[in-house]
């Protein structure tokens, strides 16, 4: 198994970065390779004290910064860090890429130069949260306006991705909407609606309001990636601000600090569900590769995170599957107009 790491471009810098790869070699049996300016990884190495023992390094002479167009990666930097090492998965000399760099260039990238799955409309973020039992989000950002036949394809698509990840047998999926009734939301909801109704092969369970996912609802959540990016932000913040206010509230008196003690693992274990530390990023799902988006501000143990999550992905030949189901339902197509 081989896994390409983009360390240049994110929020912490490339040290950060490279402390997650050297630590990811010690977790995890793969042949991890760094992708970045050469020079810059061992002079950053050398003044932090860090081996790089162990691990490859791919050059690139650019950098795709934060501020970058998405076309950067095609166009004026197509031999960064980011270009380089998407050419690299897409002609098969590994098995996964880890980016933390800019996500609209990562979209780019990954959609013309892995390219899509055949069959494929567009490729979706897809985000997982640790609520009572794991959700997955699609799309939280890829996608700003969608078709119904575009969440029509979420909808499989997340539902497969649960399916191998996480052995759900038949994961519930539900439309993010304003109401769980048939008839709500706008005409973007009322007609995927009755596309995810007729639908064979998943379980599809009707509408689902934002409330409601927390607490185990379903299992794949499908929306346009304008929204569910807001429902992605919003649970980040309220995260944020309950563990903050807690924080607070356990500091008030010497009573409520004994009380604090008493909770400090658990409330640990709150805190840990929703850092982005423990799960490290995001599948972009309906390419032909795996590619994860880390979190932009990403430090080692995010990172390497991240790496486990590529290789589980990759291990899970989650891509061959989607690619036998749209070659399958292509045939199907073109055998009934015969």
């Amino acid at each position: 198994m081989k896994i390409l790491i983009d360390v240049m471009g994110s929020d912490l810098g490339p040290a950060e970065l490279i402390r997650g790869v050297v630590s990811a070699t010690k977790r995890f049996d793969a042949e991890l390779t760094a992708v970045g300016q050469k020079e810059e990884i061992e002079k950053i190495a050398k003044e932090n004290g860090i081996d790089l023992s162990g691990i490859s390094i791919l050059d690139a002479p650019d950098v795709i910064t934060m501020e970058d167009k998405p076309m950067s990666v095609l166009r004026e930097k197509n031999h960064s860090s980011m270009a380089n090492g998407l050419r690299a998965l897409a002609h098969g000399e590994a098995d996964a890429f880890v980016s933390a760099g800019n996500t609209g260039a990562l979209i780019t990238g990954g959609t013309m130069i892995v390219r899509r799955v055949r069959g494929v409309s567009r490729a979706a973020i897809g985000t997982l949260f640790p609520f009572s039992a794991p959700v997955l989000l699609l799309d939280s950002g890829a996608n700003l306006d969608v078709t119904p036949e575009h969440l029509e394809q979420f909808a499989f698509i997340g539902s497969l991705y649960m399916k191998k990840m996480f052995g759900i047998e038949s994961p519930r999926v539900g439309l993010l909407n304003n109401g769980a009734e048939e008839t709500k939301g706008n005409q973007l909801q009322i007609d995927t609606y009755q596309l995810l109704k007729a639908m064979e092969g998943i379980n599809f369970v009707g509408n689902v309001e934002a409330k409601g996912i927390p607490f185990g609802i379903c299992d794949v959540v499908v929306t346009d990636g304008f929204t569910g990016n807001l429902f992605l932000k919003t649970v980040e913040g309220m995260a944020k601000f309950m563990s903050h206010n807690l924080k607070e509230i356990f500091q008030t008196n010497a009573v409520t600090k004994l009380s604090g003690l008493l909770i400090r693992d658990r409330f640990a274990e709150f805190k840990e569900a929703f850092s982005a530390t423990k799960h490290g990023g995001a599948p972009i799902l309906g390419l032909r590769a795996p590619v994860i988006k880390a979190h932009g501000s990403s430090n080692a143990r995010a990172i390497e995170s991240a790496i486990g999550q590529a290789i589980r992905f990759a291990e899970g030949n989650f891509n061959v599957e989607i690619e036998q189901f749209f070659a399958a339902a292509e045939e199907e197509t073109a055998t009934g107009k015969e």
